[in-house]
């Protein structure tokens, strides 16, 4: 290693604060920054030191993925991973118990860091023989996922409507609108996939318009246009948990951050969505901590295990982002990057109670309209900024799909057909053939 043990913890401490910063801007994705951060030292040279990035990333990561709970609560602005959160956030939020469901999530991030350090055992041999063992049937168990993902859309409000055909309209308004936001949106990531129609130095940021439109762009729109007024919150002295929910939450997080961290195209949102019905679990706390576990586990986990020496086990933007920037080839960078985690989880916890207080004595008074169109400028200006006008034309298209689950009360994970669709059809064998009857290739 080629840099002080002082300097490393200096530019660590230099992408705690600035993760911290940006984790504050709603549907802000830590990967666009650190996208901007790759392109800038293709363009300017290494103005950090190379053996310090891959650290400063970690950091960076952790901060985000423990802070990013902030907005998903107090300003609904989730990404993918935290989309499940919402709901039963939103609930809390009206009833003034913002600052309590943030904190559990936030302690469930801290359990999944903790996971993820009492793993390191399994990291060198059992996870990539896991791996090996589940990768050549991957394509069915994709197709499994994908079809629990669609046949678990289920009719809503149809006992407002009397018998009849008022009621099977009703009960497929919102069927109707998941399969359609899937179809779509599978059809969009095939022409995203196939074609590369970004500028090439963008090339690598192929998905970021896709996903901000599918995911961020809608929720910062409905923002603009509603009325919601949120009532002053409480700041609790406890937070109303039991080691037994503690676990039986790590558990399930820990099951679905784990099967995305390791698998292609399972997100953590998916995973935990899959996790918390394996495990049966009904309790809100268990809920939202366990999803705070699993979204830690996913994007953490997934840029962990990229520093074990010959693993392969890496996955993930980031990890595509890095690689032709730096390569693991000691175990003395594997404990560094524990350490780093570890170090920057401590720091972002004890951020995450500063600022949730802080959240919870001024959300009452925030103007939602005003914050979520600066966040829309903010979104526009990163997507142009990165892709140019071939990225703003594509996130507009995703917008118009990610609008279709928000304003039929479908679920936005149908939104991942994105990816689901194309590879399945390319694991399959059939991709290209599919792709050329629709004139895509």
């Amino acid at each position: 290693m080629d840099i002080s043990p002082i300097t490393l913890i200096f530019y660590i401490l230099i992408g705690i604060g600035a993760s911290s910063i940006l984790s504050l801007i709603p549907a802000l994705h830590i990967y666009n920054v650190l996208g901007l951060i790759i392109i800038a030292i293709l363009s300017f040279g290494q103005f950090i030191p190379p053996a310090a990035l891959p650290y400063i990333f970690m950091a960076m990561l952790v901060t985000y993925a423990i802070l990013n709970t902030l907005t998903a609560v107090f300003l609904s602005a989730p990404d993918e991973s935290m989309i499940f959160v919402v709901m039963p956030g939103q609930k809390a939020l009206m009833l003034g118990r913002g600052y309590e469901i943030a904190m559990i999530t936030g302690f469930g991030s801290l359990c999944g860091i903790a996971l993820l350090a009492l793993m390191t055992p399994l990291t060198v041999n059992v996870l990539p023989a896991l791996r090996k063992l589940l990768s050549p049937h991957l394509h069915w168990l994709l197709g499994l996922v994908t079809v629990y993902i669609l046949m678990s859309e289920w009719p809503k409000a149809v006992e407002r409507k009397p018998p009849g055909w008022a009621r099977f309209f009703e009960s497929w308004r919102s069927l109707g609108a998941g399969l359609l936001t899937f179809l779509l949106s599978g059809f969009l990531g095939m022409i995203v996939l196939n074609k590369n129609i970004l500028p090439l130095n963008a090339a690598f940021q192929g998905l970021m318009p896709v996903f901000v439109g599918l995911f961020a762009v809608p929720w910062v729109l409905m923002n603009i246009v509603s009325k919601t007024y949120i009532p002053e919150q409480k700041i609790a002295k406890s937070i109303d948990m039991t080691p037994g929910v503690a676990l039986r939450s790590t558990i399930a997080g820990g099951l679905g951050g784990l099967i995305a961290a390791l698998f292609p195209i399972i997100t953590g949102g998916m995973g935990g969505l899959l996790a918390g019905q394996a495990t049966a679990q009904r309790d809100d706390r268990i809920f939202v901590m366990s999803q705070g576990v699993s979204k830690v586990v996913y994007y953490v986990g997934a840029f962990l295990f990229f520093f074990v020496p010959m693993g392969r086990m890496g996955k993930g933007g980031l990890v595509a982002m890095i690689s032709p920037l730096f390569s693991v080839r000691t175990f003395q960078q594997y404990w560094l990057a524990l350490a780093t985690m570890l170090f920057a989880a401590g720091i972002a916890f004890l951020l995450l109670h500063f600022f949730s207080k802080w959240f919870a004595k001024i959300v009452h008074r925030i103007n939602y309209r005003l914050i979520s169109a600066v966040t829309l400028l903010i979104l526009i200006a990163v997507v142009f900024s990165l892709t140019r006008w071939l990225g703003l034309l594509i996130m507009t298209v995703a917008t118009a799909i990610g609008l279709i689950p928000v304003l039929f009360g479908s679920r936005r994970l149908n939104c991942l057909g994105v990816l689901l669709l194309p590879l399945m059809l390319n694991m399959a064998g059939v991709g290209p053939k599919v792709a050329s009857w629709l004139g895509i290739i």
